[in-house]
């Protein structure tokens, strides 16, 4: 009974000790589980109420499938360039990696809530004692015996250690990489969803710099026509000379608007082909000549709130900060003793033909505890250092709900505003074009000269440009758009197949597997 009562009491001192070394109460070990360190939940979001464009009756509230929303702008070529950047990109491919090396790591850890340590040893060692060993004798039960100079040793066994996680050390573990292995695959989603938006970007400038340079190379026909006019008009003394220059140095600079616009398109053509996964060529000839998307005048975005589940980079950011928080647990275990299990069972022999007799049988099996004493300046310095590192990701998950809530009201507003840009721009091309054709009616009743009607005709390419931009930019806006509320990753759960007809740029690389939706 007195051997009970000491030992009841050194248990409990141990449990007491324990208790008080670390930050966690016992009702706080006890609600998370037998786990120490703080249990993890959501930060609070800076989320707006309402869309500052809200009462715009192009801005539907409704929340739409952004699953496949290139296919808005009706455009064939621009789909099978999406599906093939999503198999071909090699940007995601490389985050897709790093998906399976956080599933990697996650089994790895989770490996040591078993055994730690199994292990399966065997040797054979020939021995060799001085002579002065081998000739004293050793006084046994049975009588002095003499040692061997020269015997043989072999040993085959099994050892096991099993550290007990009484305080969660390799469960918080394993939380941080399950958290993390979301995190991954939300990065993942944020690179497929980053892809699409660049890949319709690029093609929307694309576009939009042929037309360019079509309107550009009318102009200048138009003010070579208008040169040569003047030139004639020039040798018959009817038009001075500095007008004959002036109208020469209209039309350099506007020849000089090639070079630029080429260097562009290039530009362009080059940033798409990376994105498809493919050395630099020329996309126009599978490409094809093509107008500028034209988005539809309305968008479905749903309210702010939709932003934490459907942005990626929010998703990734919080699951980033639930990993941090179990490594404070993971740290504040170190406050506490380790207690394990260890045992070892095995057969040692002179001789090979004697191993697996039953005298050679030999083991041991028992409990111990290793306990990191005054060393707590140090532990508790590296849980305040994990603790910052887990409120600088939650100051950095707030700070991403509000740069998401920033893009999207920049995607709209350009979206909204340039519509509205545009149907001002065709107005002006319209009122133009109903100018050019009454004055060559004019010209052929010859009450307007040519040079009137030409430099109208400039004026007209002139604004067909600008407006060219500005349907560029409603595209560019609305992609902006749907950039800004993530739209796009579920890509992975669908797939997607490029038409026949589409455009087959580069060869083809090997298949890489999309990832497996976080459980």
């Amino acid at each position: 009974m007195p051997r009970k009562a000491t030992a009841a009491g050194v248990a409990g001192l141990f449990l007491i000790l324990a208790a008080s070394s670390g930050c966690t109460t016992l009702h706080e070990y006890i609600e998370n589980h037998f786990k120490v360190g703080p249990q993890y939940a959501t930060p609070p979001a800076p989320v707006a109420k309402d869309w500052i464009d809200a009462n715009d009756k192009r801005v539907r509230t409704d929340a739409d499938d952004l699953a496949k929303w290139w296919t808005v702008f009706n455009d064939p070529v621009l789909n099978d360039l999406i599906c093939f950047a999503y198999r071909q990109n090699l940007t995601l491919r490389q985050v897709g990696f790093r998906i399976l090396q956080a599933r990697a790591q996650l089994a790895i850890d989770q490996g040591y809530l078993l055994p730690q340590t199994q292990r399966m040893f065997g040797d054979y060692t020939r021995n060799a004692l001085s002579l002065e060993t081998a000739n004293s004798h050793i006084i046994s039960p049975l009588g002095p015996v003499t040692l061997q100079q020269f015997y043989s040793q072999w040993d085959l066994g099994f050892n096991l250690g099993w550290e007990i996680d009484f305080w969660g050390r390799f469960r918080r573990a394993v939380e941080a990489d399950s958290a993390n292995l979301d995190a991954s695959v939300a990065n993942y989603d944020d690179a497929l969803v980053t892809l699409l938006a660049d890949v319709a970007s690029n093609y929307v400038q694309l576009r939009t710099l042929q037309e360019r340079i079509k309107l550009t190379n009318k102009n200048i026909e138009l003010q070579r026509d208008t040169v040569r006019l003047a030139e004639a008009a020039f040798k018959a003394g009817t038009v001075d000379e500095v007008g004959l220059d002036q109208l020469r140095s209209t039309l350099a600079q506007t020849e000089s608007q090639i070079p630029e616009l080429e260097i562009s398109l290039r530009q362009t053509n080059d940033q798409l082909c990376t994105l498809l996964g493919v050395s630099p060529e020329d996309l126009q000839p599978k490409l094809g000549d093509g107008s500028i998307p034209t988005a539809p005048p309305e968008v479905a975005i749903g309210i702010p709130a939709d932003l934490l589940r459907r942005r990626p980079d929010v998703r990734r950011a919080e699951r980033q900060a639930a990993a941090q928080c179990a490594e404070i647990g993971v740290a504040e275990s170190d406050f506490y003793p380790h207690v394990a299990i260890n045992g070892a069972i095995g057969y040692s022999a002179d001789r090979f033909k004697d191993l697996f007799r039953s005298q050679a049988l030999n083991g041991n099996i028992g409990p111990s505890f290793q306990w990191n004493i005054l060393n707590y300046g140090r532990i508790l310095n590296n849980v305040r250092l994990q603790d910052a590192k887990f409120q600088e990701l939650v100051a950095a998950y707030q700070n991403t709900v509000l740069s998401a809530n920033r893009d999207v009201e920049d995607g709209l507003v350009t979206f909204l505003r340039a519509q509205q840009r545009t149907k001002a721009l065709a107005e002006s091309v319209a009122t133009a074009d109903k100018a050019v054709k009454f004055l060559q009616l004019q010209k052929k009743i010859g009450t307007a000269n040519a040079s009137q009607v030409d430099l109208l005709e400039q004026n007209k390419v002139v604004r067909e440009d600008t407006y060219a931009q500005a349907r560029g930019e409603i595209a560019l806006g609305l992609i902006q758009v749907y950039r800004a509320l993530g739209g796009g990753w579920q890509l992975r759960y669908t797939g997607c197949e490029t038409a026949a007809s589409g455009p087959a740029c580069g060869p083809p690389l090997p298949e890489a597997p999309a990832p497996e939706a976080p459980k």
